[in-house]
């Protein structure tokens, strides 16, 4: 049946404000993409489904807005029938852009803004909600919050990156309020032997090699190994920061039948950093040898050219993760429109986080104090879900449905010790050693141990009301069971609280087919999210609810010119609730009544301009803002920008490939606006401009790519460390050269 789903009474009576204020901007969007502005196609003739061949021109493959997803949805939905913005990065374009890490994979996400914080690798701003509030799954699983379960490590073993921007939470539970990014591995194939590999070489003593190998066993079995490996002096230049991450990854796929198919899988990461890279502090002006203007403050702090590359961390300072994902998925046809599908998961991960991570200039000694932490995670985790679906006639109309159930278990033991160690000079510091676990530079000794109960019933359903008008909804309710002990090893007191939470959330969408692979979408949406993460929850925050969200989104999905040109448009406003603030009345008092919001515009296009010429363009546009908030002290932060979020992004990259020769050149532009550090919006970090470069050459079974990153080598913040002061600087300019085969 068409992919359609209509628009509905954006702007009637009753709808939510937050549908309201965005549906003007529906108007702006519909008339700038009108049909008169696109090739039109003949009506369908009939309500059967229809799959757009991808256009391949030289090696180029265009993504279509039918290409198959599965994070937007649990009903099969394509991108044009998801009533969401929807972005799949897939294989090709990871290679093809040079994204090593799943940090560098983020970064092709449009709108998003990426970060390194070792205590939060690969942190994700997103529709201007950052941390916990952006879901990270793996395979379609949320293993926690993205704050512990992201780490940056190797792209190779990925099929594609899925990201949906916008809340989540009526598919992945609490969290997902700004979006859920999904990564999804390789699969095995019975279509025949293949095996791959890559070597690269770069900059920074960059070193990087995967190779991967799927053989048949037989018609109906398939099994697939891939590993990879990265090392390098640093990845951001940085003094005594070697880094080092691996993966190993098996899978076996086995269809006995045409109405049973089985998945098993295994993988296997790890990554370590040395002297971890904790960003650049910023320093007094009147003392910087070399002062520069990525920051611009308040108290007339900058940041110091004179210390890019410098460490502070004490000698023996480090950070690691070790994890270990085992998944079975079971799909069973019942009939020719009934499916159960089963999904089983069980993680472990150890994390240890040694550092100093707290730099503080001290404008009376011109020192900066230094604080230190010994971090410990030992996390447990399992996950079942069971799902049955229908798509067949309802009313004499295609109907698409799913209920299920999900059950899952986290076992979380976190000890933790933070103190003070030796200040240092800015310049040429004496590092000193980093302090052992009995060491009496630790002032506070804890261990937390949580244990989180998680069951949920879902529901979702896609209604086609006529062949070019789909309605979707879906509702789940969960039901939270926290249980959190916390011990102070040097007090030898307790402290326990086990609260229950019991979230619905729930979204109601719509897709309407204006004209062939023309489609305008709608939807409103609510999300939950913990006042801070659930698995770190402390005593104080206990007592406190769930905040909520609720979301409007309208938007424009189009094809034009037999596929070469794909846009996608949406306006979007979100509103949450709920948040930490302080009794107006008693300062010192923590209440539940703050309020947050964001909107903004989000446009993109991918155009095969000519057989050799492709180009892929995004901008976007957005405003974040605190509604209500009183801070510690009774300051008003009413109309401040959260810390991380930048005010708009856009990128432009172009490849050419040449008919006369197997060689392709490629460029591209990527702008993120600034951004605060505080929620006090004191220290702001002006945006910044980048340009990539690359070339390539292709055998027949070989291909060899030589890039060029940052080809301007300036000097920008990318994120904001723990402390307001601390700026993560980008990497300098790198060169990388890449071999890929393919047999």
């Amino acid at each position: 049946m068409p992919r359609s789903i209509p628009p509905g009474p954006l702007s009637a009576p009753g709808t939510p404000c937050a549908l309201r204020s965005i549906a003007p901007l529906a108007g702006l969007m519909a008339l700038a993409l009108s049909p008169s502005a696109l090739a039109q196609s003949p009506p369908q003739s009939n309500a059967s489904p229809t799959t757009l061949d991808a256009l391949q021109v030289h090696g180029q493959r265009l993504r279509t807005l039918d290409a198959p997803q599965h994070t937007g949805s649990r009903l099969g939905l394509t991108q044009r029938e998801t009533p969401a913005s929807l972005q799949v990065i897939d294989r090709e374009e990871i290679a093809r852009r040079g994204a090593r890490t799943t940090r560098e994979a983020f970064e092709l996400a449009q709108g998003a803004m990426v970060g390194n914080v070792p205590g939060n690798p690969a942190v994700v701003t997103l529709r201007g909600f950052s941390g916990n509030t952006v879901s990270v799954l793996h395979d379609g699983v949320r293993l926690g919050a993205s704050t512990f379960v992201a780490r940056d490590v190797d792209t190779w073993s990925l099929e594609r990156v899925e990201v949906l921007r916008g809340p989540a939470s009526v598919l992945y539970g609490e969290g997902a309020m700004g979006g859920a990014i999904n990564l999804v591995t390789r699969r095995p194939s019975t279509d025949g032997v293949a095996i791959d590999g890559m070597f690269g070489i770069g900059s920074f003593g960059t070193r990087r090699a995967g190779l991967g190998v799927n053989q048949p066993v037989s018609d109906t079995l398939a099994v697939r190994v891939d590993a990879s490996g990265l090392r390098a002096d640093s990845l951001y230049d940085i003094e005594r920061n070697a880094v080092e991450t691996s993966t190993l990854s098996a899978s076996a796929a086995w269809t006995p039948s045409e109405t049973l198919s089985m998945l098993l899988s295994w993988q296997h990461a790890q990554d370590t950093s040395t002297g971890t890279y904790q960003g650049v502090p910023m320093i007094a002006a009147e003392d910087a040898i070399a002062p520069s203007r990525v920051v611009r403050s308040a108290d007339a702090l900058v940041i110091d050219r004179a210390t890019r590359h410098t460490n502070y961390n004490p000698i023996g300072a480090y950070t690691s993760a070790r994890s270990n994902l085992l998944r079975w998925n079971t799909t069973l046809a019942l009939s020719s429109t009934w499916q159960l599908r089963n999904d089983l998961a069980h993680y472990r991960a150890d994390r240890d986080f040694v550092y100093s991570d707290d730099w503080r200039y001290d404008r009376g000694t011109g020192l900066y104090a230094r604080g230190v932490q010994r971090v410990f995670h030992d996390h447990r985790f399992w996950n079942e879900r069971l799902a049955l679906s229908y798509d067949g006639p309802l009313a004499g109309r295609r109907n698409r449905f799913a209920i299920g159930v999900e059950v899952n278990d986290t076992d979380f033991i976190n000890p933790r010790q933070s103190g003070l160690t030796t200040p240092v000079t800015p310049i040429d510091p004496v590092l000193g050693t980093f302090p052992g676990a009995d060491s009496d530079a630790f002032t506070s000794d804890q261990v937390f141990r949580t244990g989180l109960r998680t069951h949920a019933v879902f529901v979702e359903d896609a209604f086609n009301l006529t062949p070019r008008w789909l309605l979707t909804g879906g509702v789940r309710y969960e039901r939270i069971d926290l249980d959190r002990a916390i011990d102070d090893r040097i007090s030898g007191a307790r402290t326990n609280f086990a609260p229950r939470y019991t979230p619905l959330s729930w979204r109601l969408g719509s897709v309407f087919d204006l004209r062939d692979h023309l489609q305008l979408y709608g939807q409103v949406s609510t999300a939950a999210s913990p006042v801070s993460s659930m698995l770190t929850l402390q005593t104080a925050s206990g007592r406190f609810d769930l905040s909520d969200a609720r979301a409007a989104e309208v938007g424009l999905k189009a094809e034009a010119w037999d596929a070469r040109l794909s846009l996608t448009a949406a306006a979007y406003r979100i509103e949450r609730d709920g948040i930490l603030t302080r009794d107006p009345a008693n300062p010192t008092i923590s209440v539940q009544g703050g309020r947050q919001s964001s909107q903004g515009l989000e446009l993109a296009a991918d155009l095969q301009a000519t057989r050799g010429l492709r180009l892929e363009a995004s901008a976007t546009w957005g405003r974040a803002r605190f509604d209500e908030l009183i801070e510690a002290g009774g300051f008003d932060r009413r109309g401040h920008r959260p810390s991380n979020v930048p005010n708009g992004t856009a990128s432009l990259a172009a490849t050419y490939r040449f008919a006369s020769a197997p060689v392709s050149l490629g460029a591209s532009g990527h702008h993120v606006g600034g951004f605060y550090t505080d929620n006090a919006n004191t220290y702001y970090v002006r945006g910044r401009t980048t340009f990539d470069a690359w070339a390539g050459y292709d055998w027949p079974r070989v291909s060899l790519a030589l890039r060029v990153r940052n080809a301007g080598d300036a000097l920008y913040g990318e994120y904001s460390g723990y402390p307001a002061t601390h700026v993560y600087l980008g990497a300098p300019r790198s060169v990388e050269m890449t071999l890929r085969t393919r047999f």
